[in-house]
């Protein structure tokens, strides 16, 4: 359960920033430019929740010559203290950054259960991860109006002979398949509208661009797991989430629906890695309206250019 309720609006809105690959070090400049870009997303949108989708801080080598993370926990602090500042609830799923060394993933979900403002806790141990959740958005009547689910999708595949990055365990649909069995049961019988957030993009985001018209940018490949393991499915088959986003992939931006579903990158937010020119950082926002299986979105750019439209991409197109 949260620390704080979340909640919608009298207006009946509940509005969503989600940063995305960060890769906070130490404090040096690039760091710096990442934080000024958040404190003006959430000076300008005012959201009710900020969801930061992996890759907050970068614990991995660096080039010859370069200073590495020294104190993941001290960096790890510097990156979310836009949200802790200005008192806005959050919550995280972790990357594949946060912890290739120096730190665990235990280790730096135990720090995050100290700070303030996060709303959700370390995840369920029969779940594999630190950083799954699930939270509930009440409505004005004070029920369970929407949910947000986390899963920490992992770092690097655990099987020696499957190459390349990790997937969502069937442990963590197990867990996912309850909780979402239990708020439908709640609700009547009727799904309660949901969102999903993850780091690592599901192999139906290739799909999803591949025989969908999409909307967005994809300058990189969708660097997916190589194994799908079964969450999608799930995701349809249990009939509550109607969006899902992700980070990861720096500089892809699109968003495309898949069988009911709405497939979201967020907008790299951090300037400590890689990027492409005329390509600026930002953030994504997502806002629910109490009582509606849908969503907004749009993004924030650094330099306050706000996207409500983004470039049509059929399948086929160059």
């Amino acid at each position: 359960m949260s620390k704080t309720a979340l909640c919608f609006r009298e207006d009946g809105t509940f509005t969503i920033a989600q940063f995305t690959d960060i890769h906070w070090m130490d404090g040096r400049e690039a760091d710096l430019r990442s934080r000024a870009l958040m404190e003006r997303v959430v000076a300008v949108e005012k959201p009710d929740l900020i969801v930061y989708t992996g890759d907050v801080i970068y614990t991995g080598g660096v080039k010859e010559g370069d200073r590495p993370c020294t104190d993941p926990i001290g960096a790890f602090r510097e990156a979310v203290s836009t949200a802790e500042r200005n008192g806005i609830p959050w919550t995280v799923v972790f990357g594949n950054h946060d912890t290739e060394q120096l730190i665990t993933r235990d280790e730096l979900a135990a720090s995050v259960g100290r700070f303030r403002h996060v709303v959700s806790e370390r995840g369920p141990e029969e779940a594999t991860g630190a950083s799954n959740f699930v939270l509930r958005v009440q409505g004005r009547d004070g029920r369970t109006a929407a949910a947000l689910y986390g899963f920490d999708s992992g770092a690097y595949s655990p099987v020696p002979h499957v190459r390349g990055y990790d997937w969502v365990r069937r442990d963590q649909i197990g867990w996912y398949e309850r909780e979402s069995a239990r708020l439908t049961g709640e609700n009547g019988g009727q799904p309660v509208p949901a969102l999903a957030f993850f780091h690592i993009p599901l192999p139906e985001y290739r799909q999803v661009w591949e025989v969908e018209t999409c909307y967005g940018h994809k300058h990189e490949d969708v660097c997916c797991p190589q194994l799908n393991s079964g969450l999608f499915a799930a995701l349809v088959e249990a009939g509550d989430v109607v969006g899902t986003f992700c980070g990861h992939d720096h500089i892809n931006d699109y968003w495309g629906e898949l069988f009911g579903v709405r497939l979201c990158y967020g907008r790299a937010t951090g300037y400590n890695t890689y990027g492409r020119e005329g390509f600026p950082r930002g953030a994504r926002l997502i806002r629910l309206k109490e009582g509606e299986r849908a969503f907004e979105t749009w993004l924030r750019l650094d330099d306050g250019t706000e996207v409500r439209e983004q470039p049509e991409h059929t399948p086929g197109q160059a």
